[in-house]
């Protein structure tokens, strides 16, 4: 049962391309998602909210993403996740990282600091009571600065179906790489703050890792809407039986239209 970490991964998997001009994003912009099994018994809910900030005089985006489990699944398996991260607003590089989780009992309270300058991190393990200073790689993001870092220094304009694309990404206490394959594009229809829409999308598979959330490393696909926003619109991770679904369900503070088409 690892819903929320499945949606957090899967958002930060899907730009590739070249460098684009202007931010996709903007202070105030806030997304709430809505998680399922196999698409129809609703599971729980996950947001993302944006704020400018500072962290040791220097100016950030606070970003704070929460998932938790509703309904019937809550009564008997109780997710309560926090993931925090301050990243810079111009190099988009994360100063500070925060995962603190409950899930069905299983707890996490973690708070990684980042030096890029020394490619040294710090990570403070809160519930064990342990200190440690990790190696990191040049330019590495965390869960979730990689998403934002994405939309801001990549586009999709001149992608072909196969192009894969890979990042450094540091979790909990080590690097990793991650990567990721685009499928081609697709107009899906979904229900986003109360309107059912048509909204083109662009198709991407990460490639994470099993063994540890999931079972195999094509276990995920995601749908990331073809405009300037870049908005993660659906996500499916295929189990053994059934899948979890997460759908984006309302928006506000987008800095750019939100090109749909009403159905």
């Amino acid at each position: 049962m690892k819903k929320q970490l499945i949606f957090f991964i899967a958002i930060i998997s899907f730009q590739v391309g070249v460098s684009q001009q202007e931010s996709a994003f903007k202070d105030g912009e806030w997304f709430k998602f809505r998680m399922s099994y196999s698409g129809w018994f609703k599971a729980g809910e996950a947001t993302l909210n944006v704020k400018e900030k500072k962290i040791n005089g220097k100016p950030v985006y606070h970003v704070v993403g929460k998932g938790k489990t509703t309904g019937l699944i809550n009564t008997f398996f109780k997710v309560r996740d926090r993931y925090e991260s301050y990243f810079d607003t111009n190099t988009g590089l994360p100063y500070k990282f925060v995962r603190k989780i409950d899930e069905g009992g299983h707890t996490k309270d973690i708070e990684i600091a980042f030096d890029h300058n020394i490619k040294k991190a710090e990570v403070n393990n809160k519930k064990r009571k342990t200190l440690k200073t990790v190696d990191i790689d040049a330019n590495v993001q965390d869960l979730v600065s990689a998403f934002y870092y994405l939309r801001n220094n990549y586009n999709t304009n001149q992608i072909k179906v196969g192009d894969v694309v890979k990042l450094s990404m540091f979790f909990d206490e080590e690097n990793y790489p991650f990567k990721l394959k685009f499928l081609g594009r697709e107009t899906i229809k979904t229900t986003v703050n109360g309107n059912r829409v048509k909204v083109k999308t662009l198709k991407f598979r990460p490639y994470v890792m099993a063994g540890r959330v999931f079972k195999e490393e094509e276990s995920l696909t995601l749908w990331v809407s073809a405009d300037n926003n870049k908005i993660p619109l659906k996500i499916k991770a295929d189990l053994a039986v059934g899948s979890l679904r997460a759908d984006l369900s309302q928006y506000k503070g987008l800095k750019h239209s939100f090109q749909v088409q009403f159905d």
